[in-house]
């Protein structure tokens, strides 16, 4: 049958949300969420990462299955759906589900009430992923509930608040059911606190929530069922621009099919060929989409296994693996629950709701969790070709280790068999991942052994492993040689040699994990041989002893459960009116509309007549000159408009904020990879994209590339200046002290993952040389600057506007505004509005992050562990411009000391300048690094002095009015009592004797527990950063309209804003209206940073709202009787002015770094947070338990919003501290550019239990309302689960007789522990030392 048989092409038939949709000319190239944004004109489904891996743009889809006459409802990534899969399905998004204009639905309300959103970009696809659950289980379990998010990435929540709105839908209560004493938390929390301060621990009340009522949903469109029914199935073609799809609807048709394209790939999830395409510019002319064709869904079940048919997707295969586990007898179940295990944590639910079995298996790649274990349970593929049918083992297309394929290229795989298990018969399966969901392997294993009838001797044994080399192999030669063995010490010692012997890992070279690869390799064997012969034992506990009772708790995996939380802040005084919104937990201003998706960002924004998109070509050097730039083959592409370099600048091109500059198009030579040196402009992103892949630039290497601080020190490369801090007399104090300890500290980078990417709007508006911008930025003034520099206009022919940024963390400050010129330059040489959206990969590789670190110290310390003498080097790597780095490096000398009086002290911070992207401002601003260093240190010092730490840190805490290094007068009293009742909640030292039991009592699994105290001092360093303007009209019906220099990204300023406006006019919020931030309103505003945004506008709203005031009084006090309105309207017929401007001239604060003193600062806010974790010292796994954290805010103007920030920031830390790993090729170019390889906390990483104070009757007299700006304050706090897992490594180390120092660098990844968890299998990999050769990745 060809290709010219069925010329004309189809129409492609499905709804969306209830209406029909019916398109011509269906391009199977075209994902579902292009379709939904460019076509319908639906922005709620959200780009967040294009791969599946961050859920941003889930939707919901419904089937009919005509047979079972069953619709089947599923989340799914719009991202990676084609749309020519939908044919006769109907697919849901967020607008689908409720909106302001219908009605909002119980989900969108609740996760808003319950504050689960703050930039809310991710919102809409949580929404869609609980409401899917919904509609399939209108009760759910928490268990269910959790999985179903575990696909969802949000950055700025840190999960608690959405966890909070899905807990108000599950079916069990939502109270702890009891600590110790069967009273409930909430009952208990009463006895902790002294009565007079008021305390709530209510953020929303559940009883204004509408109940969830299932009638109300979309129904599944009729048409759909009668299609289904009664339309004869016939073979569907889609043409596109490059690529064509066919549908067949029998197995013998897609055999004919097969046959004439062998190299045509079979797409059922797109979950595989769909990233390759994207990521891999892999091309395929012809796709066959075999979804539709019965034979391959088939499920049997007989007595000796179940079949499946390969196009059922993972979920439906861990359904039907779950029911046939209840069903069949136990022995006969052991395969299944090991697959089963697997499936629970192989990404998320979206990707398993479409991703099919065959497609898993054939892919044969080496990170499937799916293949090592059906391999090793002896599972049969079933095949077909033309004419031909046969059965082979699973474990044949992986024979000689690496994918010599025995499935012929025209063949296809029909169904699966996967095998009861047999008497005598145990299998496992095994993974660790750098996150512990939704994330894929570093190494699996899949095990089976089979014992002669009543014995513990090897009938039959196979392993196999997955991550290790590209593809799964199998340990061939050990498992022959094991046979005939008794299951004993003995045989493990000869099995872990063995498997080491066989499984060569390729040279170190392309792999830097190898040496933790293969401590997993026979870690996981171990494990299998822990549980076999617990497994032995419950068979014949006569016969077998099992294992010792430390040993057993390793067998069980960490899981994920629905985490309980509680905070407390203290209520406001009983004497304050009821409509003064200050201080009460008010619901972000945006949350509904975040939640049903009508909020918009600058993607968002409907196309401009004429517009044009913008794609960037970048850097693939980190150090050339430029030869040439060929760009004829890219001007050829289909809808290609222009290409603009350099040349195109009208003015300035490079910006010098200091020595070295700041640039926005490479001229002659790039100095990073990723540098932008030309940019394509056309009628489609697509096509755009594709011509920028066309661009060819020629290069001449320079020398040298320097990528690491190591580096950089070698080659003398530095920003100036360097920053030195000295107070007392160090090297005499080095004199006196009893012991000195030396050490250093890695500190590695973080890349912002905001989840809204970089995106610039450029509208020329064809006069005066005006150009309006819609860009997300925390500082339009900045835009405003540098786009009129670069097109030689004054500033106010630019027009910045800023309705909201989805996240930004510090991350769309200066770099925004050179990728807003790159725009504004081709809409300048266009005339035409441009559209500059970065795909998550390009964001990650053009734009920096938070700086690496190296501290090297050196402390003198007294054997009472009083520290007398410090001397710090601080190395930061600035990249390849200025940036903020000497910024940063100030400020991580500022804040060094943290919580610790330091009497003798000596530190210096260098900027390194190096061949990376220039790295930037991030949340914390180099306090997060400089701090870890220094309670590095003082945990080292505990170590030597035999101390514990918490001895360490309240003997030399600050403890009167004292000064810090610089000179500044210090309070430190409620560092103290954040101290104390930081011990007092988390129950510190019962629960630290509880964890040293615990540790005796397992030996493969231990618990740490650590507390830590916080000073984060509150300043922005000179006075002009900090002023801030505000500008308030009210309109003769009497509404406000309220306008700052503030940007909002997630942290709810315009919220707080609202509420000092409606306190200082008197007025409800509901009559205020916030707009949009625009440099047309306020003019040189100050950047959002700093955590300064909500003091400083918030005395300049306060000052413009008295302004007005202070005009209608005396109206007021004529009619005192009168209302808001009737006040508004006499001032207005008295012609009195009803507009006003704010004002703040910013706070105080110098710093002199000649003399080393100065006021930089003006407030400090202070904090402790106490951490339990639990590892697995086989595999370096660990488990978040309890964190309790109390901080000292002042008086919250809105504790929702500010105990969203604490936690949404300690999330970040735990990321950064535990998590983040950014890898770099020699050549410096990024490798970790999206969610699939760079990983941020999911679900399953808070802790299970978490609960956040707020320091009752605290004044901070400098700020608005007494309150404190806290943005920025709380991912320091995240460093107590790093010490809690250096705790755990230690007890560890001690148990095992490890006594030397050992050094823990950030972050802690479970490869770093698993390492520093020395044993009998890490000793066998130090005796395996291969000769090492260059790196695949370095740490810079």
């Amino acid at each position: 049958m060809s290709l010219q048989g069925a010329a004309g092409a189809e129409e492609l038939v499905f709804y969306v949300n209830g209406r029909k949709i019916i398109e011509k000319n269906a391009d199977p190239e075209q994902m579902l969420l292009s379709y939904l944004r460019k076509r319908l004109r639906l922005t709620g489904t959200k780009y967040g990462c294009g791969g599946g891996g961050c859920g941003a743009c889930t939707v919901m889809i419904s089937t009919y299955e005509p047979a079972s006459k069953k619709i089947r409802h599923f989340s799914a990534n719009a991202c990676l759906l084609p749309i020519c899969s939908l044919y006769g399905a109907a697919v849901t998004t967020v607008e689908g589900v409720g909106s302001t204009k219908t009605r909002v639905h119980p989900v969108q309300e609740r996760l808003a009430k319950c504050h689960g959103s703050q930039c809310g970009f991710c919102s809409p696809g949580m929404v869609m992923s609980i409401y899917t659950l919904l509609r399939n289980h209108p009760e759910p379990t928490s268990e269910q509930m959790i999985a179903a998010l575990a696909g969802n990435l949000c950055r700025c929540t840190g999960y608690r608040p959405i966890l909070d709105a899905c807990k108000t839908f599950c079916k069990e209560s939502v109270c702890c059911q009891g600590k110790a004493n069967g009273k409930c938390c909430l009952d208990q929390e009463d006895d902790l606190f002294n009565k007079e301060n008021k305390i709530s621990t209510r953020l929303f009340s559940t009883d204004e929530f509408q109940p969830l009522d299932p009638t109300q949903e979309l129904i599944f469109p009729p048409e759909l069922m009668r299609m289904a029914e009664n339309q004869p199935k016939r073979t569907l073609f889609f043409h596109g621009e490059r690529m064509t799809w066919i549908s067949p609807v029998s197995l013998d048709e897609l055999l004919d099919l097969k046959a004439a394209h062998p190299k045509a790939p079979l797409v059922v999830g797109n979950t595989s060929v769909g990233p390759e395409m994207k990521f891999r510019g892999i091309f395929h002319p012809i796709v066959i989409a075999p979804a539709r064709i019965l034979d391959l869904s088939v499920v049997t079940r007989t007595d000796d296994g179940l079949t499946l048919g390969a196009a059922c997707s993972l979920s439906l295969v861990k359904d039907i693996l779950t029911n046939a586990i209840s069903e069949f007898p136990e022995e006969k179940t052991r395969v299944f629950c090991a697959v089963l295990q697997q499936l629970k944590t192989l990404a998320g639910e979206q990707i398993r709701n479409v991703a099919s079995l065959g497609g898993n298996i054939i892919s044969r790649k080496s990170t499937s969790d799916l293949n090592p274990v059906l391999a090793a349970s002896n599972c049969m593929l079933n095949l077909a070709s033309r004419g031909r049918k046969r059965q082979i083992p699973l474990s044949d297309i992986f024979a000689d280790g690496v994918g010599n394929n025995t499935i012929t290229p025209e063949e296809i795989l029909v169904s699966v068999h996967i095998p009861c298990s047999r008497k005598g018969e145990y299998v496992s399966a095994f993974r660790q991942a750098p996150r512990r969901e939704n994330a894929l392997p570093i190494t699996n294993a899949g095990m089976r052994v089979l014992f002669e009838e009543g014995t513990d001797i090897i009938k039959d044994l196979s392993i196999f492993y997955g991550g290790a080399v590209s593809t799964t192999i199998c340990a061939k030669q050990t498992c022959w040689t094991l046979i005939g063995r008794h299951w004993n010490e003995q045989m493990l010692d000869e099995a872990c040699r063995l498997i080491l012997k066989e499984i060569a890992l390729p040279d170190s070279a392309s792999d830097e994990k190898a040496d933790y690869k293969k401590t997993l390799i026979v870690s996981f064997f171990y494990r299998f041989f822990l549980q076999v012969l617990q497994w032995l034992k419950t068979m014949d506990p006569g016969h077998y002893p099992g294992i010792p009772m430390e040993y057993r708790s390793v067998l069980q995996d960490f899981q994920t459960k629905m985490p309980q939380s509680i905070q407390i802040y203290q209520d406001i005084e009983p004497s304050q009116p009821p409509e003064d919104p200050v201080g009460r937990p008010i619901m972000h201003q945006s949350g509904i509309m975040h939640a049903t998706g009508e909020a918009v960002y600058i993607d968002d924004l409907p196309s401009v007549d004429g517009e044009l998109f913008l794609a960037v070509v970048t850097s693939s050097r980190a150090h050339a000159k430029i030869v040439s730039i060929d760009t004829s083959e890219a001007l050829k592409g289909p809808g290609v408009f222009d290409i603009i370099t350099a040349h195109d600048v009208p003015a300035t091109n490079e910006f010098y904020y200091s020595d070295d500059p700041e640039v926005i198009f490479a001229r002659h030579k790039v100095i990073c990879v990723g540098q932008i040196v030309c940019a394509v402009i056309a009628d489609s992103d697509v096509h755009a994209k594709q011509a920028a892949a066309k661009v060819k630039i020629e290069y001449e290497v320079l020398e040298p590339v320097i990528l690491t601080i190591e580096e950089a020190i070698k080659h003398n490369s530095f920003f100036e200046p360097k920053r030195q801090l000295e107070h007392g007399n160090v090297d005499q104090a080095f004199k006196t002290v009893d012991n000195i300890i030396e050490g250093e500290i890695h500190i590695g980078g973080q890349e912002h993952f905001y989840m809204e990417t970089q995106s610039v709007l450029a509208v020329p508006k064809g006069e005066d040389k005006e150009m309006d911008l819609y860009v997300s930025t925390q500082h339009p003034a900045i835009i405003q600057e540098v786009v009129a520099a670069s097109l030689g206009v004054p500033a106010n022919r630019i027009m910045c506007h800023v309705k909201r940024v989805g996240g930004a963390f510090g991350g769309k400050l200066l770099k925004t505004g050179l990728l807003a010129s790159v725009a504004a330059v081709a809409a300048n040489k266009t005339s035409r509005p441009v559209r500059l959206i970065l795909s998550r990969g390009d964001d990650m590789l053009i734009t920096g992050g938070r700086h690496p670190f190296i501290g090297k110290y050196k402390v003198g310390f007294m054997s009472d562990g009083r520290i007398r003498a410090v001397d710090a080097k601080y190395y930061i790597n600035g990249g390849c411009t200025p940036d903020e780095s000497v910024l940063v490096a100030e400020v991580s000398l500022l804040k060094m000391d943290n919580a610790y009086k330091i009497p003798n002290l000596r530190c210096l911070a260098c900027v390194c300048k190096t061949n990376l992207p220039s790295n930037t401002a991030f949340r914390g601003f180099g306090f997060p690094q400089s701090a870890l260093v220094t309670e590095t240190w003082i945990t080292e010092v505990a170590d030597k002095t035999g101390l514990s730490p918490e001895k360490i840190r309240e003997i030399n805490m600050y403890k009167e009015n004292e000064q810090t290094h610089f000179k500044q007068k210090l309070d430190p009293q409620n560092l103290i009592r954040c101290w104390n009742e930081c011990m007092e909640k988390s129950a510190y030292y019962s629960r630290k004797t509880a964890v040293n039991e615990f540790n005796k009592q397992n030996y493969w699994k231990k618990k740490g527990i650590a507390i830590v105290p916080m000073k984060f001092p509150f300043g922005l360093g000179t006075r002009y950063l900090s002023q801030a303007a505000a500008l308030v009209h009210i309109y003769t019906d009497g509404s406000v309209l309220l306008t700052h220099g503030g940007i909002e990204m997630g942290q709810g300023i315009h919220t707080k804003m609202m509420q000092v406006a409606s306190r200082e006019l008197n007025i409800p919020m509901s009559c205020i209206h916030f707009c949009e931030t625009s440099t047309t309103t306020v003019p040189n505003a100050c950047a959002s940073v700093g955590s300064a945004g909500t003091d400083v506008n918030g005395m300049a709203v306060k000052d413009a709202c008295q302004t007005l005031l202070k005009r209608l009084q005396p109206i007021i006090n004529k009619n005192p009787k009168g209302t808001w309105n009737d006040w508004i309207k006499e001032a207005f017929e008295q012609s009195v002015s009803l507009s006003a401007t704010g004002y703040f001239r910013g706070y105080n604060e110098n710093m002199d770094w000649e003399k080393g003193e100065g006021q930089p600062f003006t407030y400090f806010l202070y904090g402790a947070a106490c951490s339990e974790v639990e590892i697995n010292c086989l595999t370096g796994d660990h488990k978040n338990l309890r964190t309790d954290i109390v901080m000292d805010i002042g008086c919250s103007i809105n504790p929702a919003v500010d105990i969203g920030q604490i936690e949404g920031a300690f999330v970040q830390g735990i990321g950064l501290y535990t998590m983040e790993e950014l890898k770099y090729s020699p050549e410096g170019v990024l490798c970790t550019r999206g969610p699939d390889q760079y990983k941020i906390p999911a679900v399953c990483d808070i802790p299970e239990q978490f609960s956040v104070s707020l320091l009752s009757s605290s004044q901070n007299p400098y700020a608005i309302y007494a309150s404190k700006g806290l943005g920025e304050a709380g991912l320091f706090l995240g460093c107590s689960v790093f010490f809690a897992l250096r705790d755990a490594v230690t007890s560890v180390r001690n148990e095992r007789g490890l006594k030397n120092t050992f050094a823990l660098n950030s972050p802690l990844t479970a490869e770093q522990i698993r390492a520093s968890c020395a044993d009998d299998f890490t000793e066998k990999m130090a005796n395996n030392e291969s000769a090492s050769s260059t790196p695949q990745a370095i740490s810079v």
